[in-house]
This record gives structure tokens, C-alpha cells and sequence, in this order.
């Protein structure tokens, strides 16, 4: 809670944006980020991209209003944010990475300033464009998103000390650990269906005899 309410955090949350480079160099060694901030981030993501799916003008946005669910929005966020990391994590202690799992959930929180902020700046926008103009607010967009995934690349490079080859090939191995996990929890999920099921027919099977 003390770090949420720092001045200091938030604000550096921001200059790491403006310098991936230093920024992530100093989270990495001299504990400059913060994990909590790094979530908060995530969750105005989330919720930045819902009001754009509600808000944004009718020129760029063909989507019902009525059919986005924030909340589900957000958990998917929330899920897909700790996949990444956890992925990378797992991918990175098996390749001599540097980083931390707390480096990697504050770099890859910090990396979504730039998407929340332009796709923010693209819903207002969208408001008064018209449709001759739309290429304006998809190119915000564009670039918030473009530049998201520069800094997380830089991120990832800076907290583990890799080469840009070898950051390329953790990410693609990262998103292979992603799909793994995915598939072994949807696995799981399935055993555990069954066995209800098969214990469920059980204790029918037992009140029907009685």
C-alpha cells in the first residue's frame, strides 16, 4: 500500500518510459520499480481498453456496448499478464537469465503506459473524427501499441543482460511455455470434470439403490 501511495513510484513508472534503457537497468539492480505499481498499470490497461471498446466513436467501432463485460475483460488481462511472466520466468532460469520474477512482472506492467495512454488519447479522438480522419486515431493506436512492445522487448533484453537475438528467442520460447501451461491447465481442468462427473454418477447410482 505504501508504494501505491509514493510519489516517487508513479513517477518513475513514467521516466522509464521515456528511457527504457536506464529505467529497467535500474529496476533490475537497485530495486527502483515497484510491483504494485506495475499491476495498477495493468488494470488501467484493461480498463482503458473496455471503455475504448464502449466509448470509442461509431467511425472506428462497430462493437455493442452491451456485449463488453469489464470484468471479464480485466481477469483475461490479468491472466495473460501473469502467463507472460511466469512464462518468461521459466524460460529465462533455464537460459542464465538475470532477472528476477518481480523484474519481469514490473517490466512488462511498466511497458503498457505507452498502449494505455494512446489508446486513450484514440477514444476521445474518435469522438470528433470523421471518417476521412479515421487513419489518425488508428495511427495513436498504432503507435501506443508498437511502442508497448518495444519497451517490454527492451525490458525483458535489460532485467536479463541478453543479447537482442538471444531476448528474440526467449520471447518465442515464452510463448511456447504460455501455450504449455495453457494446455496443461485446461488439462487439468478436464481431469477434474471427469472424476466429479464419475464420483457424481456415483453417488446418484448409490441414492437410486437406496
Amino acid at each position: 500500500m505504501k508504494e501505491l501511495l509514493s510519489k516517487d513510484k508513479w513517477k518513475y513508472a513514467f521516466h522509464t518510459v521515456s528511457h527504457p534503457a536506464d529505467g529497467f537497468y535500474e529496476i533490475r539492480h537497485r530495486d527502483r520499480g515497484s510491483v504494485a505499481v506495475a499491476l495498477c498499470l495493468v488494470i488501467l490497461f484493461s480498463v482503458t481498453w473496455s471503455i475504448n471498446r464502449i466509448s470509442a466513436g461509431f467511425i472506428v467501432n462497430d462493437i455493442d456496448p452491451r456485449d463488453v463485460n469489464s470484468i471479464s475483460e480485466l481477469i483475461t488481462v490479468l491472466l495473460f499478464f501473469f502467463l507472460i511472466c511466469i512464462g518468461n520466468w521459466s524460460i529465462t532460469c533455464l537460459m542464465d537469465g538475470k532477472g528476477r520474477l518481480k523484474d519481469i512482472l514490473i517490466a512488462v506492467g511498466y511497458s503498457t503506459v505507452p498502449a494505455t495512454v494512446c489508446i486513450l488519447i484514440g477514444t476521445i479522438l474518435s469522438r470528433f473524427v470523421s471518417e476521412d480522419e479515421a487513419a489518425f486515431y488508428y495511427m495513436i493506436c498504432g503507435i501506443g501499441i508498437a511502442y508497448t512492445l518495444f519497451m517490454m522487448l527492451v525490458g525483458i533484453m535489460t532485467v536479463h543482460n541478453f543479447t537482442l537475438g538471444k531476448t528474440l528467442i526467449t520471447l518465442f520460447l515464452t510463448v511456447v511455455a504460455l501455450l504449455l501451461i495453457v494446455f496443461i491447465v485446461l488439462l487439468i481442468v478436464d481431469l477434474v470434470n471427469q472424476v466429479y462427473s464419475f464420483l457424481h454418477s456415483i453417488y446418484q447410482e448409490l441414492l437410486f439403490r437406496a
